[in-house]
């Protein structure tokens, strides 16, 4: 398709990430630019995605919730509900401080997800995460971990890239969640990461991971 844009080239070498140190510092040199050149330029749908589906499966209840990977703030943006209703948790502290200007969410985290989760609230009604489980980021070794921050019931809705979920192995941990009664009530609903035609990633899918905390 020719020369690849801004957003592309930020998309690819996002995926080329291998350690939390070059994700944290990744994202923090593109953290001002990130809305306009990769989710807008590249139609990035993914976040209306999980809140869609968050919205299908959710109960009045299914609050305070936990933005996992919030970025800048694009998940918080399309639930449209009070910002002390969520808050956000990021590596990269560039990309929390662009969140924080939107006036979003109700705290901030600056949390490695394959660490320690002691500075994240314990009490969510739900969790949910587009764009983390991916590639250069994070596999599923963190899902059991994520569940600690949760109540009895809490309603998890994790966005995993379709063909990331195959070659991580995300399969074998969600059962043994299931199977070791962690979680119930799990449904995979795959889903378009971007909604524009015209780049080379257009047609990448999602397979969205909705399930409950038991």
């Amino acid at each position: 398709m020719g020369e690849k844009s801004d957003g592309q080239a930020l998309l690819e070498n996002a995926y080329k990430l291998s350690s939390p140190e070059d994700n944290s510092e990744y994202y923090d040199e593109f953290a001002s630019c990130y809305d306009a050149d990769f989710a807008d330029a590249l139609g990035y749908y993914y976040p209306a995605a999980i809140v869609a589906a968050y919205r299908d499966k959710s109960a009045p209840t299914d609050t305070p919730i936990a933005d996992i990977g919030c970025g800048t703030g694009l998940v918080a943006s399309a639930l449209k509900i009070p910002r002390e209703q969520v808050d956000g948790i990021d590596i990269s502290p560039e990309m929390l401080s662009v969140a924080s200007e939107k006036q979003l969410y109700r705290s901030l985290f600056q949390v490695d997800l394959t660490k320690t989760l002691e500075k994240i609230e314990n009490n969510y009604g739900a969790v949910l995460s587009a764009g983390t489980f991916t590639s250069g980021h994070l596999g599923p070794e963190p899902l059991r971990d994520l569940l600690g921050i949760a109540r009895s019931n809490a309603l998890f809705v994790i966005g995993v890239k379709k063909v990331f979920f195959h070659e991580a192995g995300f399969e074998p941990v969600l059962r043994d969640m299931e199977v070791s009664g962690l979680i119930k009530d799990l449904q995979p609903v795959e889903v378009s990461i971007y909604s524009k035609a015209e780049h080379d990633h257009s047609e990448d899918m999602a397979l969205i991971l909705v399930y409950r905390k038991s």
